[in-house]
């Protein structure tokens, strides 16, 4: 991997620089922009019952918010404390008290008639519930019931009929790695994890471009690199706390470059809370915007690329391409360059939007860069092309011989606290602990766990829930699915069929923190819910990885306990041993320690992850930059350059591509209707001023946005989105996204689509069968 050493934070500059300010009016007053001040002071007001462990959380713990991996108030990146919104609107989630049982115990309509975050307000699950088919209300339970009923179901059915998942909500390594290896044992191959809908085309491309599942460089890296580039990420609004790191990259010269099809405010500029000047006067982020067409990365990079190899014939070589790097650590080159060259003008310009010159422009910066990181984030992931996407960020990457050095790497940035481990871990159908489910990693995983591990393959959290609409007698019916966190209605496209799947499995198990609308869709035997406890209630403490693969350990912290809230991890050990006792010993750990010591003989990249005991404790496993010196983790040790076709857009003439986007929320929990950085609200629809004007839209008018899955009623908002797109918020916008389309390479789900967009007035009025019908059809035959 790498064996240059992290060298620990670094200082910011003392002196104001005026010249990065985005105005004079302190603290951006009558912008419309985030109110740190405001949001902090009401964080403190909803958390005034428990205020010292709330604060003991904060300087203490290992951040559950973003993978940024703040432990206490600070980081392995910049000197100083550390804090924002997104973490603070996370807070309450660890300080809340139990729900009261007159609602936890009211009746199931009543609870339904709630949303997500009135569910979320009630409080934290005290204990366990069963609910069966047919009752009015959770009841109360014992665990010794509820864990003898959940192990006798998974017992009476085929394996292949069980499935497990795993969100991210502040789940620990030590919860992944007891969850994988209580799968295995139990007979399953199907666990999945949060990554299936965000990053996992990530790890598949990293994988198969330069051998690696994880970001190869640190956050330090930004600080001093010539161009910081953003694709389809929105770092300010996500990751609040990466504003810093880029403040200081600007301090230190470098170019920071978004690629996106709308000029997101945030990144235009942010009022930074914990540096003084920033939250004074502001800071300018972003030095350009290519403001791309939703799904059109891949034809702009190929238009970047084919720049570069005519510089190279034009001005001679060297001029674009690191010709020593593309020799010494990297194949595939002329199968690369005959699919560039071959790429039409023009088919590149109607796919990105972009101008020819457009695309040379930043061809050109790239080209004078000595260096480079490339940052990614849902906008490149979430297509049915995601990984050829990601393949393609590498191939520019490994032409300017921008991996495995300083202030140069592949980045793609976590939402989540603990997702980078969760396939590190094997809580995934396709890994194992520290290796892929195949070949000599199945063996030497055996050897650890000292069991033999099911050969078959397992399926993707998708596909699991589709299967439980598959015939009673099929072997892979879904029968049982327990899922640690995660909300299906509101994060899976088409969520009414989303809905029929969860109330067609026969036991859903929900092991989690508070309640959420999935939690109470029915069940054709029974619901089980699960109270688990935080990170941060978690005896002997707990680990989590960042984006940057910095493992940190959280401390237990001293506060006050919920209930008979369970650690995960001991949940999962308890069900494995309860299905096949003759084999309980294997999953039986005196402690979370004990439980650490085994992971690092599993997964040999988390080599001392077992000396993790104090705050503040923390590895980075493979060294600073993966792939250093070029080196890459693959069989020839070389980078693979691979062509990537263009893919075909499926967006009709007149009709709009759709993508989603996220506002004052954290993933799916949401803490505000009003987007803090342009003022919209949860059902506006983002549009620019010229197609409104094309379609007959003003702002703020009533619209409908549809297709054949579904249909969405907002108001249309003016907004810097580049033509033919539009955008509507996440979870709200799920129902017009086709449900089972999943990339072929990486499982996830399509989050992109074409859409007709009309004035409200206009569609009801002419809202017979036969025109929707018709309009419908037209995009069924355009589309295909």
């Amino acid at each position: 991997m790498g064996t240059t050493k992290h060298t620990g934070p670094i200082k910011l500059p003392k002196v104001p620089d005026p010249k990065l300010w985005v105005g004079l009016r302190p603290f951006g007053l009558g912008r419309v922009k985030p109110r740190h001040i405001r949001d902090t002071l009401k964080v403190a007001w909803d958390n005034r019952d428990n205020l010292p462990y709330a604060a003991r959380i904060l300087t203490q713990g290992v951040c559950d918010g973003c993978a940024l991996g703040v432990s206490g108030l600070y980081d392995r990146t910049l000197d100083g404390p550390h804090l924002c919104t997104t973490r603070l609107n996370v807070l309450r989630l660890n300080t809340m008290p139990a729900i009261k049982p007159e609602a936890l115990h009211a009746d199931i309509d009543e609870l339904r008639r709630m949303d997500s975050t009135q569910l979320r307000k009630l409080g934290r699950i005290p204990y366990p519930l069963l609910r069966r088919k047919g009752e009015r209300r959770f009841a109360r339970i014992s665990w010794d019931e509820a864990m003898e009923l959940a192990a006798v179901k998974i017992r009476g059915v085929d394996p292949k009929q069980v499935a497990f998942y795993l969100t991210a909500r502040g789940i620990t390594n030590e919860s992944y790695y007891a969850a994988a290896k209580a799968a295995r044992l139990i007979g399953t191959n199907n666990i999945d994890n949060a990554s299936r809908i965000c990053h996992s085309p990530s790890k598949t491309a990293l994988k198969r471009s330069v051998g690696i599942g994880a970001s190869s460089c640190s956050y330090k890296d930004w600080i001093g690199t010539d161009v910081l580039v953003f694709w389809g990420s929105v770092a300010a609004n996500n990751q609040p706390v990466s504003t810093k790191y880029m403040y200081a990259a600007k301090r230190a010269g470098t170019r920071i470059i978004c690629v996106n099809p709308y000029r997101e405010p945030a990144m235009d500029g942010y009022w930074i809370p914990s540096i003084p000047e920033s939250a004074l006067f502001g800071t300018k982020l972003a030095d350009d915007h290519y403001q791309v067409n939703i799904g059109g990365d891949i034809a702009f990079m190929h238009g970047v690329m084919k720049t570069w190899f005519e510089m190279e014939a034009a001005e001679g070589p060297g001029t674009a391409v690191d010709w020593t790097f593309v020799r010494e650590h990297t194949t595939g080159l002329e199968e690369l360059r005959a699919c560039v060259e071959r790429q039409d003008w023009a088919a590149l310009e109607r796919s990105s939007g972009l101008t020819r010159e457009r695309m040379a422009q930043f061809a050109r910066l790239l080209a004078g860069a000595r260096s480079g990181v490339f940052v990614w984030s849902m906008g490149l992931t979430q297509h049915r092309f995601g990984t050829d996407n990601i393949s393609q960020v590498a191939n520019m990457a490994l032409l300017r011989g921008f991996l495995g050095r300083e202030h140069c790497g592949l980045m793609p940035i976590r939402g989540h606290s603990g997702v980078q481990g969760a396939g590190e871990m094997g809580a995934d159908p396709f890994s194992l602990p520290g290796g892929e489910f195949k070949g000599d990693d199945i063996a030497r995983v055996e050897q650890v766990w000292g069991f033999e591990l099911p050969r078959w393959q397992g399926d993707i959290v998708g596909v699991s829930l589709e299967n439980a609409l598959l015939p009673e007698d099929h072997e892979r019916r879904l029968k049982v699915f327990y899922t640690s966190g995660g909300n299906f209605l509101e994060t899976m496209p088409e969520p009414e069929f989303v809905r029929r799947c969860l109330e067609a499995v026969e036991l859903r198990v929900h092991q989690d923190i508070i309640l959420n609308t999935s939690t109470l869709a029915d069940a054709s035997e029974a619901v089980l819910v699960l109270p688990a406890m935080t990170r941060y209630e978690q005896p002997g403490g707990g680990t989590s990885t960042s984006t940057e693969r910095m493992v940190y350990f959280s401390p237990e912290i001293e506060g006050p306990r919920v209930g008979e809230a369970r650690a995960e991890w001991m949940i999962y050990c308890e069900l494995a041993a309860r299905v096949k006792p003759e084999l309980a010993g294997l999953v039986a750990y005196e402690d979370a320690a004990a439980l650490r010591v085994e992971i690092a003989r599993a997964a040999p990249n988390y080599a001392g992850i077992e000396q993790l005991g104090r705050r503040g404790d923390v590895f980075q496993w493979g060294g600073t930059w993966l792939c250093e010196g070029g080196v890459c983790p693959t069989p020839d040790g070389r980078g693979r350059l691979l062509p990537i076709e263009l893919p075909e857009l499926r967006k009709p003439e007149g009709h709009f591509y759709v993508t989603t986007r996220r506002g004052k929320q954290f993933n799916s929990m949401i803490y505000g209707e009003k987007d803090p950085f342009n003022a919209a609200d949860r059902y506006d629809v983002l549009l620019s001023a010229e197609d409104g004007a094309a379609i007959g839209v003003s702002e703020g008018e009533a619209v409908v946005v549809y297709n054949r899955f579904g249909t969405f009623h907002g108001r249309a908002r003016y907004a810097d989105v580049a033509r033919g797109n539009v955008e509507v918020y996440w979870p709200e916008g799920n129902c017009l996204l086709p449900k089972g389309v999943y990339e072929p390479h990486a499982g996830i789900p399509e989050y992109n689509t074409a859409v007709v967009v009309e004035r409200a007035d206009t569609y009801h009025a002419l809202k017979d069968t036969r025109y929707v019908e018709k309009r419908v059809e037209e995009l069924e035959t355009e589309v295909g």
